[in-house]
């Protein structure tokens, strides 16, 4: 019996559902890259029939803006089920929805030590560390994400941000929005963006 849920982090996450937990680590989450689509993850775990239920309604109490019990519930379920990422994801980008990125930072690394290729979680934390500073381990977070999943675009898109406005790797940027604009080009900014880059390019060469 399996359970399909959408995390805030838009994963598909497939839950193995029984009546007993297993001590044995669970497998890494599955990236199955779909190029006009996107990508859909799968993460085979075995959980109680409880938790299973306690994960679900997070997600749906996160979706109708009740954050604080769906943390809750979020911490519970990672409490029950310690080997599972998609929770500690899902926590991870709700707390950073309210500004406590010092505890999102804390649950998206947790993720990433279950599963070190995952394209949210690396996504996720570029955005982090840009907003405390750490432009560095940004691009290198972005980049993760992008080694990946080549079509991920709002990793595109961010890193693009991050090369043009705190970089000032005008080839980087430009790059990043082009390759964006072929995933989203109805993104009129973006375009904006790029043309604007390219006369600034063209000014340094």
């Amino acid at each position: 019996m399996t359970i399909r849920g959408i995390a805030l982090a838009s994963l598909c996450l497939t839950l193995g559902a029984c009546a007993t937990t297993t001590s044995k680590p669970p497998p890494q989450a599955h990236i199955e890259i779909q190029e006009q689509v996107g990508f859909t993850i799968t993460e085979p775990v075995t959980v109680s029939d409880s938790v299973r239920t306690d994960y679900e309604t997070a997600l749906v109490l996160l979706r109708q803006g009740q954050d604080a019990q769906g943390i809750a519930l979020l911490e519970s379920v990672i409490e029950n089920a310690p080997g599972v990422s998609g929770p500690r994801i899902d926590l991870g980008i709700a707390q950073h929805r309210l500004g406590d990125l010092e505890s999102a930072e804390r649950h998206l690394l947790s993720a990433l030590e279950l599963n070190p290729d995952h394209p949210v979680v690396h996504n996720e934390l570029g955005i982090i560390y840009r907003k405390t500073g750490r432009f560095a381990e940004s691009r290198r977070s972005y980049e993760a994400a992008l080694s990946v999943y080549p079509g991920y675009h709002h990793a595109r898109r961010n890193l693009g941000v991050l090369c043009d406005l705190y970089l000032a790797d005008l080839k980087c940027a430009l790059a990043s929005y082009e390759a964006y604009m072929q995933t989203v080009p109805s993104d009129d900014q973006a375009s904006m963006w790029i043309a604007d880059l390219r006369a600034r390019v063209g000014q340094q060469e």
